[in-house]
C-alpha cells in the first residue's frame, strides 16, 4: 500500500551523510511546441547508509530523475552531486569513468549479452576495469547463488527466465561493489521469494556509510526495505518519508 500522505520534508541533509544531492533540477525535451517537462524543480537528498524508494504513478518522472541521477541524462537547470562530484559538469570522458567505478545500474531492460553465459555476464563489469577474466569469473561465481542463481550459472540468456534475466542483471550491477546502486524496478519479474530476496541484499549493500541504494518502484510488497520514501508526483518530490 502507498505510504500515506505527510508533511513534504524539504530538510537538507549534512553534505557529509549525502550520496546524492538534488537541486531544482529540470529536464525538459524537445522545445517550442514539442516542449515536455519531465522534472519540475526537484530537490532531493539520498543519505549513505540507507536504501530509497522513489514512488508514484506512472510518467510523474521516476526514471528520469533515476537517469539524472546516475549521470545519463544531464539535467536542463539545477545542480546534481553524487558522491561529492558534480557530475553534470563531467567531461564525456570522464563522466564514463565516474559511473563505471562508483555507479551500478539496474534498469528494466537487462541488456545481457546473448553469447555469454550468466557467470559472464556478471563478470563483465569487472573486466572493463581490467580484472582478468578468470578472476572476474570467479567472482561472479560467488555472487550469482546469493541471487538465487546458483544452478543457473553457465546458463546462456536464452536459457533464462525474465526472473532469472533479471537477477543475473543485479548480480553484474553488484560485483564491483559500487558506492550508489540505482534500480528501475528490480522486482518487476520475480515472485515474492525473490524479489525479498533480492531487497535484503541491496539493503546489505545500503547499509553501509559509504554506500548507498535508490529503487525506482511500483512494487508496494518491497515498500518495508526502505528507510526512505520519496513519493513523485508530476515531476515533482511532494513527499518524503524517512523511516530514521
Amino acid at each position: 500500500m502507498t505510504p500515506a500522505p505527510a508533511t513534504l520534508d524539504r530538510t537538507k541533509i549534512d553534505a557529509a551523510q549525502a550520496a546524492v544531492s538534488c537541486r531544482g533540477v529540470v529536464k525538459e525535451f524537445g522545445g517550442g511546441h514539442t516542449l515536455v517537462t519531465a522534472l519540475r524543480g526537484v530537490d532531493l537528498d539520498v543519505p549513505f547508509g540507507e536504501m530509497t524508494l522513489l514512488v508514484g504513478p506512472s510518467g510523474c518522472g521516476k526514471t528520469t530523475l533515476l537517469s539524472v541521477i546516475a549521470g545519463i541524462l544531464d539535467p536542463t537547470r539545477g545542480e546534481v552531486h553524487v558522491l561529492g562530484v558534480d557530475v553534470p559538469r563531467l567531461s564525456g570522458g570522464r563522466k564514463v569513468a565516474f559511473r563505471g567505478k562508483n555507479i551500478g545500474f539496474v534498469f528494466q531492460q537487462y541488456n545481457l549479452l546473448p553469447a555469454l553465459t550468466a557467470a559472464e555476464n556478471v563478470a563483465v563489469p569487472l573486466m572493463i576495469g581490467g580484472v582478468s577474466r578468470n578472476a572476474a569469473v570467479a567472482k561472479a561465481l560467488t555472487l550469482l547463488p546469493k541471487v538465487g542463481l546458483a544452478n543457473r550459472m553457465n546458463s546462456l540468456p536464452s536459457q533464462l527466465s525474465g526472473g532469472e534475466q533479471q537477477r543475473v542483471a543485479i548480480a553484474r550491477a553488484l560485483i564491483h561493489e559500487p558506492r550508489f546502486l540505482v534500480c528501475d524496478e528490480p522486482t518487476a519479474a520475480l515472485d515474492a521469494e525473490n524479489g525479498h530476496k533480492i531487497l535484503e541484499l541491496m539493503h546489505e549493500v545500503a547499509v553501509s556509510p559509504t554506500r548507498a541504494v535508490v529503487i525506482v518502484t511500483h512494487d508496494n510488497r518491497i515498500f518495508s526495505f526502505g528507510d526512505r520514501i520519496a513519493t513523485m508526483e508530476d515531476g515533482r518530490i511532494v513527499n518524503v518519508e524517512s523511516k530514521k
